[in-house]
């Protein structure tokens, strides 16, 4: 444990050491008031509810959070320190989670700058704000399940920009796979049970559920599920790389 708050803390400082972590945040939270307030109609919908500022965010995310892990092993490679970071007596699994809880704190600080659209939403009506904590704890967990995948592109490659694309790629495959343009287009030749297999594989179809305020631990497990494979495929890349010398 104290191997992992030690990678943290070192990579979590890395964000504020030059102004990028302040540019990104901007932009986010600029990005977040336009989806809400103009793309979402947020006064036009009257309603006292999120939903336009959750509905966007898995769109925003699939840019937001691969730009925030695609630096995590891609940038080490580049400045020449993922040798020496790799001969420390500590374990891969540690090097792996500390880098990613880093990000994932990075993405939550994120999150949490956007609570003067909660209170603004509390301040023209009355909420129900329990299904907004459940709308946060879902775009978190689905924040954390994009930047595992970014966390395990980064890994693959030295160029930034290389993981980048790479991770939106993946990222954009989990996010369309339950729409209805896909599944007919999978319906046509496959099974009943593949296609609602490729449905669910879907961030869109778990996430809705969440937003919505719905819990099940169906959706609480799938995230979940795909943030440990995908920690465990960056361990197994940067393993290999540590073998290969």
């Amino acid at each position: 444990m104290q191997a992992v708050l030690t990678i943290f803390r070192r990579e979590f400082s890395s964000y504020f050491a030059s102004p990028v972590a302040y540019v990104f945040l901007v932009i986010f939270l600029i990005m977040q008031g336009l989806f809400t307030f103009y793309l979402g109609s947020f006064y036009n919908r009257e309603q006292a509810d999120l939903v336009s500022f959750f509905t966007y965010q898995p769109w925003l995310y699939l840019f937001l959070m691969p730009s925030i892990a695609m630096r995590l092993w891609a940038e080490e490679r580049r400045a020449g320190t993922f040798e020496l970071l790799l001969t420390l007596p500590i374990p891969t699994r540690s090097v792996v989670a500390g880098k990613y809880l880093a990000a994932l704190a990075f993405a939550a600080l994120a999150l949490t700058l956007t609570f003067p659209i909660w209170i603004t939403v509390n301040w023209l009506g009355a909420p129900d704000n329990g299904v907004i904590v459940t709308g946060y704890i879902g775009s978190l967990l689905m924040a954390a399940a994009y930047l595992a995948i970014g966390a395990a592109m980064s890994a693959v490659t030295k160029n930034q920009v290389v993981a980048f694309i790479l991770a939106v790629t993946v990222c954009f495959l989990f996010l369309v796979a339950g729409l209805p343009m896909v599944l007919d287009v999978v319906g046509g030749w496959a099974p009943e049970a593949f296609v609602l297999a490729i449905a669910n594989l879907s961030f869109l179809t778990h996430f809705d559920a969440l937003q919505k305020g719905v819990v099940t631990l169906g959706d609480v497990f799938y995230f979940l599920a795909v943030i440990i494979f995908w920690l465990w495929v960056n361990r197994i890349v940067i393993e290999s790389k540590r073998e290969a010398g």
